[in-house]
């Protein structure tokens, strides 16, 4: 798929009205709507709405979207050194924080202070889509067995540091791949 038309420059002093390639290093403002992104999927985990153009990471703050269906985690139970924030896009899901379930529907938001263990699972009768915000002031992560999170299959079976061993039984049951953007079916309003 081609996105280049998704992305507009913003206007003034930061964009200078340049035309910008999705795929492209990008370290200046531009616009994106999230139900044109592209999304990657695999077999086990979340739909994960890719904000960030191929082969770029952005310095200083992750930001995705993730859909996740009843029952689905986002990920496995982790903790990081920085501060993460989720917001609830729409749906429900279950948020296990520091070994406690808490329901969560739209507009409720979630603060994680650096250290607090978490993982989220798609819950009620439809997809949850969670906005995720990170620092990346340090790349490391934490992957405790969790009991709370293993009923909902979040957690891994061995404690670990390595997300290649954390996701290792996730990846053997096939790769990430593109997959049509679940946001793209979700009712549009305004411009």
């Amino acid at each position: 798929m081609d996105h280049r038309h998704v992305l507009r420059a913003c206007p003034g002093p930061f964009g200078g009205g340049a035309a910008y390639q999705y795929g492209a290093a990008i370290d200046e403002p531009f616009v994106i709507n999230l139900a044109d992104a592209p999304a990657i999927g695999a077999p086990r985990g979340a739909t994960f709405i890719k904000l960030e153009p191929d082969g770029v990471t952005w310095p200083d703050t992750g930001v995705n979207v993730q859909v996740m269906q009843p029952g689905e985690p986002a990920g496995r139970y982790h903790s990081e050194p920085v501060q993460e924030d989720f917001l609830v896009l729409y749906g429900e899901c279950v948020a296990i924080v520091e070994d406690e379930e808490r329901s969560l529907r739209q507009w409720d938001f979630l603060h994680c202070p650096a250290g607090a263990a978490h993982a989220f699972v798609g819950a009620g009768d439809g997809p949850c889509a969670v906005l995720m915000i990170g620092s990346r002031r340090e790349d490391a992560l934490h992957y405790p067995v969790n009991d709370t999170a293993a009923r909902y299959g979040a957690s891994v079976s061995r404690t670990t540091d390595d997300p290649m061993e954390a996701y290792a039984d996730w990846r053997a049951e096939g790769p990430d791949v593109p997959v049509p953007n679940p946001l793209s079916r979700a009712p549009r309003t305004g411009r």
